[in-house]
């Protein structure tokens, strides 16, 4: 007999319910602990009045086709220059979305015969765009320089002849850790390997005016970045930034960038004014890293928290029941934390994500640190 034809479906979000990982939108309520939006830009009268005024003077909504066909807008062309000379590189390119963008570089750029080596927190669509892609690829230990040389060592002594690529995180998005940049740009250079690092949620917040984390090593042959407009810089959308030549091969082979309408012009002028707001606010960033310690001194204080040191403050908790009580618990306080379950994270690390912006105060934080240690207490 044939099953029905919503049977499987249906037995998969049972499983995931058995095992407390069944997922569910919630809508936002209450402070915000768990958003992206690091430098509050997101609502700023400043990114507002530039797509007001870009209406105004007549820029469309839609993109109305790809890149390639007339999609191409001058909004897109003055981003893209404008970015490459922020973030210090040759070229830049923009995609609808960094999930794209990391799947598009992953299956464009490394070639067959080649080898990818990935950190194995990075972000899920770098796991996506490594399995769907031409080179094989091996995962390494997080944050361990030596384990990606032994993957190196390894595959050139069974017969690995192909090009390496390296790619990770500058700050990883669930633990709030760094990546040991120098070491791996100098390992690429012994091995004359590729860097693929996704900036993600260092860009706007870290680095030199907000560049990044990487920022010092953007412009080199083998250094290509992915900076999201969707987090710090309040909009939607990503940055690629890399040599010119592997930006125009992109436009030729790359499959998502060719065969997807361009993102709208009107984001285009978010990002761009999102970029001079960097330059020209600095003391947005400031205010940030001050939040960043405050919370972590309190968060030590009251929860034993070791401090990341970064606006992602993970609180792991273990088991996924317990994690999402404790959740609804400071949400129905007025906290909007979100808990962080597996596939997302390891299995046996469910964690609270804290995430720190200019969207709450000090008061906020203590306020927080408080309500969370009371119901850690009672949970």
């Amino acid at each position: 007999m044939i099953e029905a034809p919503l049977a499987r479906y249906d037995a998969t979000l049972r499983g995931l319910a058995r095992k407390d990982r069944l997922r569910m939108l919630a809508p936002r309520h209450g402070l915000d602990f768990s958003s992206n939006d690091y430098l509050g830009l997101a609502a700023s009268r400043r990114l507002g009045d530039a797509v007001a005024a870009a209406i105004a003077q007549g820029t469309p909504v839609g993109a109305t086709g790809s890149r390639l066909l007339r999609g191409n807008a001058p909004e897109h062309e003055a981003l893209e220059a404008d970015a490459a000379v922020f973030f210090g590189a040759e070229r830049a390119l923009f995609f609808g979305s960094g999930y794209i963008a990391n799947f598009a570089l992953l299956t464009a750029l490394p070639q067959k015969g080649d080898l990818l080596i990935l950190d194995e927190l990075a972000h899920a669509s770098m796991h996506e765009g490594a399995r769907a892609g031409r080179a094989e690829f091996k995962l390494a230990a997080h944050n361990d320089v030596d384990a990606v040389e032994d993957a190196i060592t390894r595959w050139r002594a069974e017969g690995g002849t192909g090009r390496v690529w390296i790619v990770v995180e500058s700050l990883y998005s669930m633990d709030g850790d760094r990546a040991p940049m120098e070491g791996l740009v100098a390992l690429a250079d012994r091995h004359e390997a590729f860097i693929v690092v996704d900036e993600a949620h260092a860009t706007g917040v870290w680095g030199p005016d907000g560049r990044g984390l990487a920022a010092t090593f953007e412009g080199r042959d083998n250094i290509v970045a992915l900076h999201t407009c969707g987090k710090a810089l309040g909009a939607s959308g990503a940055l690629v930034t890399g040599p010119g030549l592997l930006c125009d091969y992109l436009v030729n082979r790359c499959r998502p960038f060719i065969y997807s309408t361009a993102p709208s012009p009107l984001i285009a002028v978010a990002v761009r004014e999102a970029i001079a707001m960097l330059s020209d606010e600095p003391m947005r960033r400031v205010q940030l890293q001050e939040r960043v310690a405050f919370a972590g001194r309190h968060l030590a204080d009251r929860c034993g928290v070791k401090p990341s040191g970064s606006q992602i403050q993970p609180f792991i908790i273990g088991d996924n029941r317990r994690t999402m009580a404790v959740a609804e618990a400071l949400q129905a306080r007025g906290f909007d934390i979100r808990g962080i379950r597996p596939p997302t994270v390891p299995e046996g690390t469910s964690r609270l994500r804290i995430a720190l912006t200019l969207n709450i105060g000090e008061a906020d934080i203590s306020a927080m640190v408080e309500a969370l240690a009371e119901v850690l207490a009672s949970a």
